[in-house]
């Protein structure tokens, strides 16, 4: 095949997207499959994730140690070794065994009739197709499986179910795909596949790579799976430590979080972390931890807590209502707690979340998934991290979330999909942030952007902070529990040091946006503490 011409935006300070625009889509996502595959290989230092999407390659990386266009110079000498790999057929074939129709295929019927064939000969066509794993998205481990025959395609459901068994086979615009765990979720369900498509104790834990050949094979019995858990990768608590507290009461939400968990992208698997890094890193500083050792994300209201062992612990990010055996503890001040002691959070105001950062820090307790909130009973150990000096770290700034409604952006990278005029409503109107907010995206209210090309673009990897605009106009914030891949345009990305502003954005908090060049950005994003 000729390699397709490569064109490169920016899609956030730390990320570019590299798109094949004169392409067809199977060309273009065999180059993304490609080059990610090349820059792998190659083991950039500062590159973190090389994710394809239907037709381009999202990139992530950490700009102190590879600039956008050290970055856009390695991708453009990679276009010739690249050619090469992707003439070479995928190394991997899957033969995944299912069953169609009856309870495990509901939508089976009406995608029959609009097809305007028999269930059994759409079923037949279905199976008979070869596929190719075009990407990972949506959850870990669920992959878009590119080869659906042209008469079976079909949009989303227009209202998505509460809830998709696990190992559902199901259809979606061009695409099929196989559900990894029990999720929400908008395809036409058509069968069930009998498969482990994500296990956190494997490497890689896909089942499905980018590349990989993928054939149906009929005859798997119609009776129902074994019960299998709600969500794919749910994996064993660890024990690095002793156990530092015993959970009393988990509060409203509270969860163990750290630095972002990079690389995993290409799995499926959002990076998540601190939805306000730049606080826990703060606070981390004052117990002499490493920037991105895991603490506990405090959300609108803390848990009662055990302390089961001394401990040396601060708290950060926006200020929390604490005491220890009835004595406040102070935001910013390292307070030196005995075993026996009994921590209580409090209302966290103004702002959304607070962290508690532990001396050592805490024992990574999901090291695959997204935070699993705290449950009663629970124990948190430590990590037995190194613990530094912390005479020299900055005190806490004040906590002024709310005093500056203005939030830093670069436009882009699908500006080009809205009118000059809907650029200006975003830049010149105030959003307020909507209670239906969480880590996975801020939602915003305000006027409506349309974007002039429609809803919808093929699927590509998404940034922190990336603002994507569904059909109804109204934009999303998106956050590090963010969907891998989305299908969504993107008019702009909240610049990485304005980000904690929209962490700790109330619902009803006013919001208005100002776009900044690049290297402002990247000066902005030099004050920060980072892994």
């Amino acid at each position: 095949m000729t390699h397709p011409p490569a064109r490169i935006r920016t899609a956030a300070d730390d990320a570019v997207l590299v798109e094949y625009p004169d392409a067809s889509e199977f060309e273009a996502n065999a180059a993304a499959v490609a080059l990610a595959r090349w820059l792998q290989g190659r083991r950039l230092p500062g590159l973190f994730d090389a994710i394809p999407g239907a037709r381009s390659l999202f990139c992530a990386f950490d700009p102190r140690g590879l600039s956008h266009d050290a970055l856009a110079a390695e991708i453009a000498a990679a276009e010739p070794e690249a050619e090469a790999e992707a003439e070479r057929p995928p190394s991997r074939e899957h033969r995944i065994a299912v069953h169609y129709g009856g309870e495990d295929g509901p939508d089976l019927p009406a995608l029959a009739a609009r097809a305007g064939l028999p269930e059994e000969e759409l079923a037949r066509r279905h199976a008979a197709a070869i596929y190719r794993v075009a990407f990972l998205g949506f959850a870990p481990g669920f992959a878009y499986l590119m080869g659906l025959p042209a008469e079976l395609a079909a949009p989303r459901r227009p209202t998505p179910r509460t809830r998709v068994p696990s190992g559902a086979l199901a259809v979606a615009g061009p695409y099929t795909g196989i559900y990894p765990g029990a999720t929400p979720g908008g395809w036409n369900l058509i069968g069930r596949a009998r498969a482990s498509l994500f296990d956190p104790s494997r490497r890689p834990p896909t089942l499905l790579l980018p590349g990989d050949r993928v054939c149906f094979e009929t005859g798997l019995s119609a009776e129902p799976a074994p019960a299998e858990s709600e969500a794919p990768g749910a994996a064993a608590g660890s024990s690095a430590g002793e156990p530092l507290f015993r959970v009393l009461d988990p509060g409203l939400w509270c969860a163990a979080a750290g630095a972002p968990r990079r690389g995993r992208g290409a799995w499926g698997a959002p990076p998540s972390g601190a939805m306000d890094f730049d606080a826990l890193a703060r606070g981390n500083a004052l117990v002499g931890n490493s920037p991105g050792a895991a603490g506990l994300e405090i959300a609108v209201s803390g848990p009662e807590l055990e302390l089961l062992a001394d401990a040396t612990l601060v708290l950060s990010g926006a200020p929390c209502e604490a005491t220890a055996d009835g004595r406040p503890i102070a935001r910013g001040e390292p307070a030196r707690l005995r075993a026996g002691a009994r921590l209580r959070l409090g209302p966290v105001r103004p702002g959304v979340r607070a962290y508690l950062c532990v001396a050592g820090g805490l024992a990574d307790e999901s090291p695959v998934e997204t935070p699993s909130r705290l449950a009663a009973g629970a124990l948190l150990h430590g990590a037995g991290g190194k613990v530094l000096p912390a005479e020299g770290a900055a005190p806490l700034p004040a906590f002024a979330a709310e005093n500056d409604p203005v939030v830093r952006i670069l436009l882009g990278p699908q500006q080009d999909h809205f009118t000059s005029g809907g650029i200006a409503t975003l830049i010149g109107s105030t959003y307020r942030v909507s209670s239906a907010s969480d880590r996975r995206g801020v939602r915003l209210e305000g006027p409506s952007l349309e974007p002039a090309g429609g809803a919808d673009i093929p699927p590509e990897g998404t940034a922190l902070g990336a603002i994507q605009v569904p059909a109804d106009g109204q934009p999303i914030v998106l956050g590090p529990d963010r969907p891998v891949t989305g299908g969504y345009p993107k008019i702009a990305t909240v610049i990485a040091a304005d980000f904690g502003r929209i962490a700790q954005a109330r619902p009803g908090t006013a919001l208005r946006f100002r776009p900044v060049s690049l290297a402002e950005a990247l000066e902005a994003r030099g004050r920060m503490l980072w892994p």
